[in-house]
């Protein structure tokens, strides 16, 4: 029905000049990389600022993805704000495109005041029920320290491995990578995106 519905991520880093540039942008750029988006749908302006265009149901895990691997280095996180709508004009740069979701995701931009993750969709319902979501999540990502993002974004990005195998790759002990992650709320935080996935592709099929 929504064969047009798009994902708009907005963010700005926080305390960014606390760190070389240079560091957080190869952060970023990682993410990018990883999840295989195109120049053209992704873009740095204003200095520490980014927007990237993503479908709908993976703008969340992206989102929290960007999150942790900014929040490996010490004193500095991110603010995201998703935007969820059709897409009116795509221009060669992210940020000359328009429509519903660059809107929304100029909404939830201006909503992050307190917070450092909000949403803004067509849908209220969801809009409300959801940004409550997001600020009791917060009070677990917002807290990461680096270590315990390391860890969180190794189990996130390397789903397949068993706590054993973190531990090798990270050159941790298991017991280590056990309490990280239960320190990160991983499990509780895998289930939100499932959840979240769960509910966008409901919403747009």
């Amino acid at each position: 029905m929504n064969d047009l519905l798009i994902g708009v991520i907005t963010g700005d880093i926080v305390n960014s000049r606390k760190l070389s540039p240079s560091i957080w942008l190869k952060k970023i750029k990682k993410v990018l990389k990883r999840n295989k988006i195109v120049a053209r749908k992704w873009e740095i302006f204003q200095g520490d600022m980014f927007q990237i265009v993503i479908a709908p149901e993976l703008a969340l895990v992206t989102a929290i993805e960007i999150k942790s691997t900014i929040k490996e280095e010490k004193d500095i996180d991110v603010r995201i704000a998703i935007g969820l709508g059709t897409q009116n004009y795509e221009a060669k740069k992210v940020t000359e495109s328009n429509g519903e979701a660059f809107v929304n995701s100029g909404i939830s931009f201006e909503n992050l005041k307190k917070n450092k993750l909000s949403i803004q969709t067509p849908w209220d319902e969801f809009n409300e029920e959801w940004n409550v979501i997001f600020q009791i999540a917060s009070l677990t990502m917002d807290n990461w320290a680096p270590m315990t993002a390391i860890i969180f974004n190794a189990a996130l990005t390397n789903p397949k491995l068993t706590q054993s195998e973190l531990a090798k790759k990270l050159k941790r002990t298991q017991s280590t990578i056990s309490e990280g992650l239960g320190r990160a709320g991983y499990d509780e935080i895998v289930q939100l995106l499932d959840l979240y996935e769960k509910h966008v592709r409901q919403k747009i099929n």
